[in-house]
């Protein structure tokens, strides 16, 4: 049944039409969190908050209508280029 869903979940994304600057809005979220949470006295909280900032930053730089600095982002799953200098 989870596995049916996640197949919904993806063919939705994929045939919805993008909102205006939402890679940008999921890599600024992705770093909010990482920035606010880096100096959290508690453990989990920062642990917590690093997986769902990764999930953000890899969200914005996957899909489609990626920005091209957006692709250069380690995540982006093409092979590097020789002149990269992120990756």
């Amino acid at each position: 049944m989870a596995e049916r869903l996640l197949e919904k979940m993806k063919r939705y994304d994929a045939t919805r039409p993008n909102v205006p600057g939402e890679h940008w809005l999921a890599f600024a979220a992705g770093l909010g969190l990482w920035i606010a949470t880096r100096r959290h006295p508690s453990v989990p909280v920062r642990v917590v908050a690093s997986l769902l900032g990764t999930l953000l930053v890899a969200r914005a730089a996957t899909g489609q209508d990626v920005p091209p600095l957006l692709r250069r982002l380690p995540f982006a799953g093409r092979s590097p280029r020789r002149h990269d200098w992120i990756g």
